[in-house]
């Protein structure tokens, strides 16, 4: 697998078996469609594609081979797909990292299924759909204006060089693809809840198919097994099990430990086996402070905003995640806010490894409070992002805008702000929330401030009534004094 551009799993948090699954990365035919007229020219099946791209890197960046830095509104992808032998009679599923920003997929000339947005995973069930042999053709097309008012960007450029913090656009794939094998009664999601006090994980399973399910879960540390906890699934949908583990060691920065979970399901036509890990820990705001397992934590924290030279949105390999992560822990800082952007799964499971706090936010920049249709893209891609990474012990607050200054004015802002921090704290109650961060707030746990003055002693003045309780919230430079 070394000739295959990051071949690592791309789902640490939800691994099957090497035999179940294996990555599409690699050599694609593609073809930019400047007029957006592949339909009509019958690019959904049985067409070869001008030219050829490496996914997952977008096709403005270097290591694509492509290396176009123009407006792309569409493009098209197009493979072949072998299925092993062993797959057959079990289910086929196709999964997608991300594809910035509206995708549809035909598989043998027939359309699969769209989805939205440009951060967040999507899945097709392939099951009953797929002929066999070297004969399968799946073909991909992204659309994405990056100019349409309304369709959230974060720091992707609108205009046509990059300017001041605005970057090289991301059209297209830009996560793994990757195609996976399970029972026809399977674990769809995993979902852990730790609780430090009862010193326990509550696992919630997603179940997938048809017909009853017996599922276990074992915790393990440092390979043994120290824990389990069982129930049975009568039909689809939601199971929950509570799994206490003995003589618990606490996730931190300073020993980020993680309890592996082995996700066992077993039904009429087969087992489905994964793994997943979790670290106990607590984090919370108490007063004016923030406390991570009941100690007070100070945040030396950078600000991550996730391009690459080479790759832009896609990093080149699993080891540059990390020795991101190395160097800002080099330099003293103990986390960072994951910027205009929502980061891939491998990037948090290095940072619960390694001790190394995120606040987690969406690429909201590019949207129009003055339009319905943002705010519920909002809440849709939002949702999708908190129940992919509810999970990472890294974790430690969520913000799903950024410097959204007039939203409050504008017909929908206030109405999606609010709902917005409403549904945040509805799918995950354990971390703070920050509504939106930088100036302006209206339904928020933390109050922060953006203040960019280089001067110190002028930085030292306008914080300096927060020393003396006359003030809360600052706007820019300039703080709001309050009675």
């Amino acid at each position: 697998m070394n000739d295959i551009p990051r071949p690592e799993h791309p789902r640490p948090d939800l691994e099957r078996e090497e035999a179940w699954w294996f990555s599409l990365n690699g050599r694609w035919e593609f073809e930019i469609d400047r007029a957006a007229s592949g339909h009509e020219r019958g690019l959904t099946g049985g067409r070869t594609l001008a030219g050829e791209i490496a996914v997952p890197f977008c096709p403005e960046s270097r290591l694509s081979g492509v290396g176009d830095t123009d407006f792309l509104n569409c493009v098209w992808y197009r493979r072949r797909l072998e299925i092993p032998d062993r797959w057959h009679g079990r289910q086929m599923l196709l999964h997608f990292g991300a594809c910035d920003y509206r995708t549809t997929v035909w598989l043998n000339g027939e359309r699969l299924g769209e989805h939205e947005g440009g951060y967040t995973p999507f899945t097709f069930e392939m099951t009953g759909r797929l002929k066999g042999g070297a004969k399968d053709e799946l073909v991909v097309r992204a659309i994405d204006d990056s100019r349409a008012p309304g369709i959230p960007r974060g720091k992707q450029c609108p205009q046509y060089r990059s300017h001041g913090c605005l970057y090289t656009r991301t059209t297209g794939i830009w996560q793994t693809v990757w195609l996976e094998s399970v029972p026809r009664q399977w674990v769809s999601a995993v979902r852990l809840w730790p609780n430090v006090a009862d010193r326990s994980f509550l696992v919630q399973l997603t179940l997938g198919g048809r017909g009853p399910l017996d599922c276990t879960v074992r915790a393990c540390a440092a390979g043994e097994q120290v824990a389990e906890a069982s129930a049975r699934a009568v039909a689809p949908g939601v199971v929950h099990l509570a799994v206490r583990v003995p003589e618990p060691v606490l996730w931190s920065c300073d020993n980020p430990f993680l309890y592996e979970f082995r996700v066992e399901a077993s039904g009429p036509e087969g087992t489905d086996r994964l793994r997943t890990w979790g670290g106990l820990r607590d984090f919370r705001c108490a007063g004016s402070r923030f406390e991570l397992n009941g100690r007070p934590l100070f945040l030396r924290t950078v600000l991550d905003q996730g391009f690459y030279p080479d790759g832009i949105y896609t990093a080149p390999s699993l080891g540059a995640l990390e020795q991101d992560i190395r160097l800002s822990q080099s330099l003293g800082f103990n986390g960072a806010r994951l910027h205009q952007k929502v980061f891939e799964p491998a990037f948090l499971h290095l940072c619960d490894r390694m001790g190394y706090l995120v606040f987690g936010e969406f690429g909201d920049w590019g949207g129009d409070f003055n339009s319905p249709e943002f705010s519920h893209r909002m809440l849709d891609q939002w949702t999708e992002a908190l129940e992919r990474d509810a999970s990472h012990p890294c974790i430690i607050g969520w913000c799903p805008l950024n410097e959204v200054m007039q939203a409050g004015t504008q017909p929908y802002g206030r109405w999606a702000l609010e709902r917005l921090s409403r549904l945040t704290h509805a799918i995950d109650p354990t971390r703070p929330v920050i509504d939106t961060s930088g100036y302006y707030h209206y339904a928020t746990d933390i109050w922060d401030c953006h203040n960019y003055d280089q001067a110190p002693v002028r930085f030292a003045a306008a914080f300096a009534p927060l020393a003396e309780g006359r003030w809360r919230h600052a706007f820019s430079n300039n703080p709001q004094q309050l009675p």
